[in-house]
């Protein structure tokens, strides 16, 4: 049977089965089902389908592959019975086999009635060394001289008709006599490739040598053709020698269930709860993050990404492990809540979507980023290590995307999935991946996937090493409510109170709520976390809330407000003293210049010593000039121990706002994969789309007139709802359309799929599929 008849006899539900499993078939959709066929057995796609296949379902189109032809699946389930441990139960294999088949067919790798199962087009091909067998012996020693081939077809196979290379393909076909004609040391060197690699490398390996002249145990196969010279020191073991000394088998010891997931059982509710106080430290890192750097943002490397500096600097206000700050920081900014601006040099700083998530609840704040890390294609992990080129890989540089990390983190929490209430080890869920996953094997994987399990558990994506609920929900169905509807009832209440004591700090019982956390971070200093966070008030952080617009009464308001115990008197002194003296002075553009009321707090400025590089020059009693800019003399002052403030050429104070910095920059856009394949929508409406220009391309209709009397003409509305029920229904229609020119012109189509503001059909009045402008359609009719 024909591939592409095979696949033209699938039925609808069978090609949707087979675009949602390899969508690489449907970018873009081919004209018709021939155009699809050539395209699943083209190299590229075939390869992509061979990468989804689990070790058991490999071997069975391995054990095809060294067929001659098709084969029968009676015989299939033998050679794979033979496969099997010696310990195992063939019978055992049975559902298994069975599901592979299944499973190939799906993916149309494999094609045809259960008397003659074949490999598609193309798949031996990109196969190579299937299940470690090297290549047969018409193709090992196609290279050969047919001189050479002759002669050694003389001495295995005299008197046999054909050519060279006939005949000893031939002798090589049951080469049980050769291989028992060789001595011991010989033999050895065979069974070394048996299994597989099956090439290896000796000197000289082109010689001319006969069976009566072959004096070491190489030479003696290299006379008889048990081994094949492919260069000049590489030779390679025939696949048909390789299957007589495997008894006939293609694999040895092959499993058909996946290796179990060893590791010690969790108490699910203990490993959720665990996870749940993992989620809420990290959106509050995030958030604290992000409040940070809209006070002090760091600069843009030239080369792009944070400094080093930066980011150590980061991680101890942020009281993390630089690997776990480097992980904050690239989730943020992967979910759009940073970005860089700022300026000519660049800064980090919080976007306008941070203010959007900040509002919203604790659960749904998670949910967006752990969604984020699932899905983006940057690698935490790796900042810190070395490029090709030796250079330092940075948080937030363009040289952390990987593509393979969206795939390697959900094909790691869904080994997690597939033991609940059980934490796997490290070595099991490799030993996993790779039965699942046995052609994308390789330290690269490896390493991702370690990183996964690490950033899982930080996250709160994972409790005590086992997958908790809310990351369940997050991992199957994509449902994000349904994500944080798990999530909320385990996070811990948040507190809208502190305790104020004697000494300048404030302690929060609990974690407080976001204005309330937000409000203290900018008037107090972190001094400590754990089960309580200890804030510290200073001079310095009473004057960065007054600058930041607050004043002095508000402030102490607020104390009053959310604090459960009385209002210190130290507090209030320092928080009265701070306000007293802010803003007395103020400072202006002359290039710059100091005005305040107090002609003696003026020369004592004026009398200070360090105030000499900012040569001030006294222009009034109440007014200073100096030559600095207004930026500069007021942190100058500031750092002599006075208060000034800005102030603009109106004489009206200015506020700068430091907790509200944002960036206009626009958020990254981050790359998704998803795990589920494509829209089962998109994959039906494709399908339609297949058939539709199958029937023309069989056909060959000729262009069909369109209908007489008034073109179609309606509201857009009314039109965009008519196509869509046409689709669904797979029904003609007749439209009004206008061409580049403004031309009203008549059409008949068979709508296909309808996205991006354009409509794919097949134009019966044109024998062809097109794509029609929305906006150019004048109105749509029955046909």
């Amino acid at each position: 049977m024909e591939f592409t008849e095979w696949i033209r006899g699938r039925t609808d539900d069978q090609l949707r089965a087979l675009v949602s499993s390899r969508p690489e078939l449907i970018t873009p959709v081919p004209a018709h089902l021939e155009g699809l066929a050539s395209r699943a057995a083209s190299p590229s796609a075939i390869g992509r389908a061979l990468d989804r296949l689990d070790r058991f379902t490999l071997a069975v189109v391995e054990t095809l592959a060294v067929q001659d032809g098709p084969t029968t699946e009676e015989c299939l389930r033998a050679l794979i019975a033979a496969a099997l441990p010696p310990t195992g139960d063939p019978q055992a294999a049975e559902p298994a086999l069975s599901a592979a088949l299944d499973r190939l067919r799906e993916l149309a790798l494999v094609y045809g009635p259960d008397d003659a199962l074949d490999l598609g087009p193309g798949v031996r091909k990109v196969l190579e060394d299937p299940a470690g067998l090297g290549p047969r012996a018409v193709d090992a020693f196609r290279h050969h001289a047919p001189e050479q081939l002759d002669e050694m077809a003389d001495d295995i196979a005299p008197g046999t008709p054909g050519t060279g290379k006939e005949r000893l393909a031939a002798a090589l076909a049951d080469p049980g006599a050769l291989v028992a004609s060789v001595s011991p040391e010989a033999r050895a060197a065979l069974d070394q490739l048996a299994w597989g690699p099956p090439t290896g490398r000796v000197p000289n390996a082109r010689r001319e040598v006969r069976v009566a002249t072959a004096r070491s145990p190489i030479e003696e196969l290299l006379a008889r053709g048990l081994l094949a010279a492919t260069g000049e020191e590489s030779v390679t073991l025939p696949r048909e020698v390789g299957l007589h000394l495997r008894g006939g088998r293609v694999h040895r010891g092959l499993p058909a269930e996946p290796p179990p997931l060893e590791g010690p059982e969790r108490d699910r509710e203990l490993a959720d709860r665990t996870a749940a106080g993992q989620a809420f430290m990290f959106v509050r890192a995030v958030e604290e993050l992000c409040e940070r750097w809209s006070i002090e943002p760091p600069g843009v490397l030239r080369t792009g990404g944070l400094g080093v500096r930066d980011l150590k600097r980061t991680a101890t206000e942020l009281d993390l492990p630089e690997w776990v700050t480097a992980l904050v920081v690239e989730v943020a900014h992967a979910a759009g809540l940073i970005a860089a601006g700022g300026g000519v040099d660049g800064e980090w700083l919080p976007t306008p979507g941070y203010d959007l998530w900040r509002v919203r609840g604790t659960a749904d704040r998670w949910v967006a980023l752990a969604a984020t890390w699932l899905h983006m294609d940057r690698v935490p992990g790796l900042v810190g290590d070395r490029d090709e080129r030796d250079r330092p890989l940075n948080a937030l540089h363009a040289d952390l995307r990987r593509a393979a990390a969206p795939g390697v983190r959900a094909a790691a929490l869904g080994v997690l999935a597939a033991a609940p209430g059980r934490a796997p080890s490290r070595d099991a869920v490799l030993e996993r991946l790779a039965w699942e996953q046995p052609r994308r094997r390789g330290p690269l994987r490896e390493q991702l996937t370690e990183f996964a399990l690490r950033e899982a558990e930080q996250i709160g994506v994972t409790g005590l090493g086992a997958l908790s609920g809310h990351g369940r929900a997050l991992l199957e169905g994509g449902d994000t409510g349904a994500a944080a509807a798990t999530l909320a009832p385990l996070l811990p209440e948040p507190v809208d109170h502190v305790l104020l004591q004697a000494d300048l700090t404030a302690v929060a019982p609990g974690p407080l709520t976001s204005e309330l956390n937000r409000w203290m971070t900018l008037t107090a200093d972190v001094e400590s976390k754990g089960g309580a966070t200890v804030y510290r008030f200073s001079e310095q952080s009473i004057r960065r809330a007054l600058d930041a617009g607050h004043g002095g009464e508000e402030l102490l308001a607020m104390l009053a407000r959310h604090s459960a115990t009385p209002m210190p008197q130290a507090l209030s002194y320092l928080v009265g003293d701070v306000a007293r003296r802010h803003g007395r002075i103020r400072v202006g553009t002359a290039s710059a210049y100091v005005r305040c009321d107090d002609p003696a707090l003026l020369d004592q400025i004026t009398a200070d010593r360090r105030s000499a590089a900012l040569r001030l020059r006294r222009l009034a009693p109440t007014v200073i000039a100096s030559r600095s800019s207004r930026a500069a003399l007021v942190d100058s002052l500031r750092a002599m121990g006075y208060s000034p403030v800005a102030e603009s050429l109106d004489g009206d104070v200015i506020i700068s706002q430091l907790d509200s910095r944002r960036t206009e920059a626009a958020p990254p856009v981050r790359a998704v994969a998803s795990a589920n394949g494509i829209d089962p929508h998109v994959a039906a409406a494709a399908v339609r789309a297949l058939r539709a220009g199958d029937a023309a391309h069989l056909a060959r209709r000729e262009p069909a007139d369109a209908p007489d009397g008034q073109i179609p003409r309606g509201p857009a509305t009314a039109t965009i709802s008519a196509l869509q029920d046409a689709i669904k229904q797979g029904i003609r229609v007749w439209i009004g359309y206008l061409d580049s020119q403004g031309n009203a012109t008549s059409r008949i189509l068979e709508p296909a799929r309808m996205e991006g503001g354009y409509l794919t059909a097949y134009d019966e009045t044109r024998a062809a599929v097109h794509r029609f402008a929305l906006h150019r359609i004048t109105g749509v009719a029955g046909v």
